[in-house]
């Protein structure tokens, strides 16, 4: 049996995948948000085993991001990313209205051939500005290793 897509993961399967691949795992509760939060989301399994996913956070306008492209190791380098990827497309095509166009950025930690083959750019600061990020979170544990985590209770934010 092949690999089935679909839209519906559930936060024990998220965090499942991310934990293969070496990513942190959600509160559950902050999961849950994410997920509902999420415009779509394409879930690959194998069988009942969630090997992959993808999400999309899209305003509804012109601006996209597709987010935690992310597949089992052993699953990787087979195809799922770049269905994922293509579901997510043909979901953002069928809102397309006359006229319309939408920018879409996406996350992307390695395989940047596989990106650019389907159509990617990489970012350049005179292009798109300079990609920058931060991650806000008052317990140093949550954060991702590859974040500077900051103290924000004493830093001061200009209104």
């Amino acid at each position: 049996m092949g690999i089935i897509y679909t839209n519906t993961i559930t936060v024990e399967n998220v965090n499942s995948i991310r934990a293969a691949v070496g990513f942190r795992r959600i509160h559950p509760d902050q999961l849950q948000a994410s997920i509902a939060g999420s415009t779509f989301i394409i879930a690959a399994y194998d069988q009942d085993k969630a090997v992959g996913m993808a999400r999309l956070i899209w305003d509804g306008g012109y601006v996209a991001l597709i987010q935690d492209i992310l597949v089992v190791p052993q699953y990787q380098m087979q195809g799922i990313e770049k269905e994922c990827i293509t579901r997510i497309f043909a979901f953002l095509n069928s809102k397309l209205k006359p006229g319309w166009g939408i920018q879409v950025d996406v996350r992307a930690w390695n395989n940047q051939e596989l990106f650019e083959s389907l159509g990617f750019q990489v970012s350049t600061p005179q292009k798109r500005g300079i990609p920058m990020h931060i991650c806000l979170s008052n317990q140093i544990e949550l954060t991702d290793a590859m974040f500077q985590q900051c103290d924000y209770s004493t830093r001061k934010i200009n209104k």
